[in-house]
């Protein structure tokens, strides 16, 4: 059976690799560790991560493209004998993919939770205005269109 894709409107040009990446997204929505995103102030943003029994050095956030990762691997303490074992400590990756511009202002590890501050840009609406050259000369070599883009005040 052939899936049906919200992006597959003729109107909707260049989309196809947000398709792909929310299908990648959705196949890596393991529930754990759970976390919360938090709207701070006007333009900021924190995700915050139940990493109980981690350390910062289990610990890595990596920021590749638009994609943050968060990984926790624990080493095994081989001394420790287990009579009941209810604290999860296996290892974790869990990915967000953030908006063009959004950027990682910092990180703590406080009391078991891992919070992550991002920080929104404030973006100014571009306008542009395309020239359109006439059909007089078919085939000529120097047929352009001028783009010119200034931002609205």
């Amino acid at each position: 059976m052939s899936r049906v894709s919200m992006f597959s409107s003729p109107l909707l040009l260049g989309f196809d690799q947000f398709e792909r990446t929310l299908d990648r997204l959705a196949k890596n929505a393991e529930g754990y560790p759970p976390y919360n995103i938090e709207r701070i102030g006007e333009n900021g943003l924190r995700i915050t991560l139940a990493v109980a029994g981690f350390t910062s050095a289990e610990l890595a956030i990596e920021l590749v493209e638009n994609q943050l990762t968060v990984r926790g691997k624990q080493a095994e303490d081989g001394s420790r004998v287990y009579l009941h074992r209810g604290i999860a400590a296996r290892q974790f990756q869990r990915a967000f993919m953030l908006a063009d511009g959004i950027e990682v202002t910092g990180a703590r590890l406080d009391n078991g939770l891992l919070s992550i501050d991002l920080m929104r840009p404030v973006l100014e609406p571009r306008i542009r205005t395309i020239r359109i050259d006439s059909g007089n000369a078919a085939g000529d070599a120097d047929h352009m269109i001028d783009i010119t883009a200034h931002r609205s005040r």
